[in-house]
């Protein structure tokens, strides 16, 4: 398999920009979700079209799956950052999301199928394919469709996707779905790490100006 290369991340700040502008977003356009989408999208093509500042522990993929690191959740639970890292041949099951959500690739590729709402009783057949590639951005909510599978696209190389979620996703009560049966049963996410990372210490740049400036 082919492993995440290591790489020095030196602008954090282009995270806090995000985040600071998303925050401003969802803030100003409240429940209109359409706005949040269509600005969102913008925003997260910016970030994502830049590999600069993700620490490398957020990065890190698991042998046979993917691994979901919370980066940022929004005082207010009203949106929260993730990072999705997918190893070769890792995928989802068929989940919802109950959320509104925006979803960059990064780095490798996505395939995505879309589900319609299942009927009780019969097999979920995929409406819709697409692979995502790096810089693209999709959408997901109960308004634009909800139900779909994540995979990573490359056979051999790790794939790592960053997620916006107008939720505190990780704690959100969702659903899996039995694809050959259309039967659901509750779940909830969480994450794989227990720590946040540290895009806030801006300690050295302003010793670094504070030299700069005798």
């Amino acid at each position: 398999m082919t492993q995440t290369k290591t790489q020095t991340k030196t602008n954090p700040a282009r995270f806090r920009h995000f985040v600071t502008a998303l925050e401003q977003l969802v803030t100003v356009a409240g429940a209109d979700e359409a706005r949040i989408l269509d600005e969102g999208e913008k925003l997260l093509h910016d970030l994502v079209t830049h590999d600069d500042w993700l620490p490398d522990e957020f990065a890190k993929p698991e042998p046979g799956t993917y691994r979901q690191y919370l980066l940022y959740c929004d005082p207010r639970e009203r949106f929260s950052v993730a990072s999705f890292v997918w190893a070769p041949g890792a995928g989802t099951p068929v989940h919802d999301h109950t959320v509104w959500g925006l979803v960059g690739v990064m780095r490798g590729a996505e395939l995505c199928r879309e589900y319609p709402l299942p009927q009780p009783g019969k097999a979920m057949q995929a409406q819709n394919e697409h692979r995502v590639g790096p810089g693209s951005v999709d959408r997901v909510s109960p308004t634009v469709g909800d139900i779909h599978t994540v995979s990573n696209a490359l056979a051999d190389e790790v794939s790592l996707s960053i997620h916006v979620y107008g939720a505190n996703i990780g704690a959100v009560s969702r659903h899996v779905f039995d694809a050959a049966t259309g039967a659901s049963k509750p779940f909830v996410s969480g994450y794989h790490n227990s720590v946040l990372p540290n895009f806030w210490d801006r300690s050295a740049e302003i010793r670094a100006a504070a030299e700069a400036a005798r």
